[in-house]
């Protein structure tokens, strides 16, 4: 059983944090919440997202196991509104989902979890640097490198937290020091990472105003922060390129 109401932009930014690393997902329910594991087709990319049930006007679920075609949703959630509700409703018998939004009714056939891919163990990887920024200004920062490579550049040099990226001629680099982050624990970092999926990745995270980057020296950065007024908690992790000598 499996029956919930929630606002209609919630919604829409929970599944866009999916969308930009994969098509279709496992979606775990519980009487707790909503939980999702993914990894990108190219292994490059995990994310991790939990939504509480306490983000919904009305959650009633027992455990249960969905898959869901993500794009379908984000073609649904084209045309609601920003102050609309969206009563979810599952028929386990037909293994179709009900949506009710804005006077629209949909019925979407489910995807068989099975022929998903399996849920990624997310590594606890304990990471020397963390920066806490606003979301724009890591937007930004891609937007301006994108201009000029396809690979970008993170780290910490003391109390600097920089994003730099350098085609065959040019160069751009931003500095963001202590005082102008909201939280900087320096440690040695420095690590290169993919355009494509940072500035998919930097998509949802635009939106918020605390973003929390942990970072090593060549290993995968954490981009993680929170949606639903803190009910959601979304989390990235991006394997890192290794720069040639």
């Amino acid at each position: 059983m499996f029956k919930a109401t929630i606002d209609a932009d919630i919604l829409k930014t929970a599944i866009e944090t999916l969308s930009v690393l994969v098509d279709e997902a496992r979606f775990r329910i519980s009487p707790e919440g909503i939980v999702v594991r993914a990894v990108d087709p190219a292994n490059v990319a995990m994310v991790s997202f939990d939504l509480s049930s306490s983000a919904f006007d009305e959650f009633n679920a027992d455990d249960s196991e969905i898959g869901m075609d993500l794009s379908k949703i984000n073609d649904i959630f084209s045309v609601a509104g920003r102050d609309e509700k969206v009563v979810m409703e599952l028929d386990e018998m037909s293994q179709k989902m009900s949506l009710h939004l804005g006077g629209l009714s949909y019925t979407l056939a489910l995807l068989d979890p099975s022929t998903i891919r399996a849920e990624p163990r997310i590594p606890q990887l304990e990471l020397p640097a963390e920066v806490v920024l606003n979301g724009k200004d890591l937007q930004r920062a891609v937007k301006a490198a994108e201009k000029i490579s396809d690979h970008m550049l993170l780290g910490i040099d003391e109390d600097v937290f920089y994003m730099e990226a350098e085609g065959d001629t040019d160069r751009v680099r931003l500095d963001m020091a202590r005082d102008s982050l909201i939280d900087l624990k320096s440690g040695e970092a420095r690590s290169l990472f993919s355009l494509d999926y940072l500035s998919d990745i930097v998509k949802p995270a635009s939106r918020s105003n605390e973003v929390t980057v942990e970072l090593g020296k060549d290993f995968p950065v954490k981009i993680s922060f929170t949606i639903a007024n803190g009910a959601g908690k979304v989390g990235y992790l991006l394997a890192p390129r290794i720069e040639s000598d």
